[in-house]
């Protein structure tokens, strides 16, 4: 399976352009200190760059194995 990354909101959103919340609402972030677990992806990680100033990156391997 692929790698997993938790990705914490820590700054609010308010008075942020729109693209940066749209990036946090497609990453199912809506609220401060709200965590998600998403697939390390490329195209996750080029949303994680673009509000890099807003969230908390942790990385974890695959818990299962």
């Amino acid at each position: 399976m692929s790698e997993k990354i938790k990705v914490t909101l820590v700054k609010s959103m308010i008075g942020r352009p729109e693209k940066h919340r749209r990036v946090l609402k497609g990453m199912g972030l809506t609220k401060i200190n709200k965590t998600v677990e998403l697939l390390d992806t490329p195209s996750t990680r080029g949303m994680i760059n673009a509000v890099s100033h807003l969230v908390k990156v942790e990385e974890h391997g695959n818990e299962t194995e």
